[in-house]
């Protein structure tokens, strides 16, 4: 068997390696707090020989060529990685592949286009539900949060039982968060509930109707509505920056209570590292003028948002190899919404944060205890996490899925992860 492995600098070096039976395939490592696994690979050359690949160590040492300009080493590299990566492989290779793909685009300065091109292909809804719903068997993460969210505005809208209920959701897409709460607001006053009012705010598209899909998702919910008699109207906002959305906007009324929710799209906001008026922040202010009676926000885990290349590449192939790893442990290797989840939507991501710079990188995850921090200062208090709902909670994730996955607290956070690397936090809150 032959090894090959990087120096820190990028140069090869290969090694023979004995004793390895020759039906031995590459097998998943574990990925722990702050690791990625060891990203081998195996691949079988004929007889008892094997030749076996740091793809991990190979991207980093790339990623390592590209940020220091070495466009031969970056480019040798890469032509290792593309020669043991596959879109159709372990999760290993699957994850080379997309940052192999990513880093080419960052050498050859076509991410602006590559993003441009992705963010006008449009899927419809039903292909979206298809990646959904894999999504949602495979993994808790957004079911828990959807599950959380629910139950808060559910109690909500009992205690205030005689008045509207207003959900202004910033991030809307096709509403696939809002049918469990149709139904659990017709379950909950079967004599009727007083109204559900949606706004759903989105990023317009590109055409001559940047609104029509949150339009369709307006209908989709209506229909949803009637079906269980919950008087429903709808308002469609399509805008390019959420910051600049006035209150007076939202139409709120008297008769209302307001929940804002956030279902991991605030990460998309640029910083303050690159613009000194911060429009995450002044989203944050906005909503907290809005005064609602709960806030309530699910956001991505992740330290991959800083402006130096390597740390922000490095950072994100911890975070994506977590993912790929749990794809691979939960969902058949020949599932064809599996590749599509990994190289359309988490491979969109990817490029993003690889080969994108300034305004038009859009990724910018934080740790969920940079978030609290954020919302604190604009005048939010954290809402206690209902103790038998988290017990409730923890259930379902323990009897219905893989033993892997964990969902823990802290400090008022509910917390979901894989092997002990924390992916997602969900979190509520009211004006201080």
């Amino acid at each position: 068997m032959v090894l090959l492995f990087t120096n820190s600098v990028g140069q090869l070096h290969c090694r023979k390696c004995d004793g390895v039976e020759s039906g031995e395939t590459g097998s998943r490592q574990n990925v722990k707090q702050g690791e990625c696994g060891s990203g081998n690979t195996r691949i079988k050359k004929g007889g008892n020989e094997k030749e076996v690949v740091d793809l991990r160590n190979l991207l980093i040492s790339c990623a390592q060529s590209v940020a220091a300009d070495d466009r031969r080493s970056a480019n040798k590299l890469l032509k290792l990685v593309r020669q043991h990566s596959s879109p159709t492989g372990a999760s290993s290779q699957r994850l080379a592949h997309v940052f192999a793909s990513s880093l080419e685009a960052r050498l050859g300065e076509t991410g602006s286009k590559i993003r441009t091109s992705l963010a006008s292909r449009r899927r419809s809804a039903a292909e979206e539900l298809k990646a959904y719903q894999l999504y949602l068997s495979a993994c808790p993460f957004r079911k828990m949060s959807i599950f959380l969210a629910t139950e808060m505005i559910a109690d909500l809208a009992l205690k205030f039982h005689n008045k509207k209920l207003h959900v202004i959701d910033f991030g809307i897409l096709y509403g696939f968060q809002w049918p469990i709460l149709i139904q659990r607001l017709a379950e909950l006053l079967p004599d009727g509930y007083p109204q559900l009012r949606i706004t759903g705010i989105e990023l317009p598209q590109s055409g001559f109707r940047p609104a029509e899909m949150i339009e369709e998702t307006g209908r989709r919910l209506a229909k949803y509505c009637e079906r269980f008699n919950v008087p429903f109207r709808y308002n469609a906002l399509a805008v390019q920056k959420w910051e600049s959305i006035k209150v007076e906007d939202l139409h709120i009324g008297n008769d209302e209570v307001i929940v804002v929710n956030c279902l991991s799209r605030l990460k998309n906001l640029l910083d303050e590292t690159v613009v000194d008026d911060s429009p995450r922040d002044a989203a944050l202010k906005l909503i907290r003028k809005i005064n609602p009676n709960i806030f309530i926000l699910n956001e991505v885990n992740g330290s991959y948002t800083s402006p130096f290349f390597f740390l922000r590449f490095r950072e994100a192939l911890k975070h994506y190899s977590s993912l790929f790893d749990m794809l691979e442990a939960n969902v058949d290797g020949e599932d064809e919404e599996r590749m599509n989840l990994e190289q359309e939507f988490f491979g969109r991501e990817i490029m993003n944060v690889v080969a994108c710079e300034g305004m038009e990188r859009v990724e910018r995850p934080e740790t969920y205890k940079r978030w609290q921090a954020r919302i604190a200062r604009v005048g939010f208090k954290m809402l206690p996490l209902d103790q038998e709902l988290m017990k409730k909670l923890r259930g379902k994730v323990k009897g219905k899925y893989h033993k892997d996955f964990t969902i823990d607290e802290d400090g008022q956070w509910m917390l979901q992860g894989w092997k002990g690397r924390i992916l997602c936090g969900s979190s509520c809150w009211v004006p201080a």
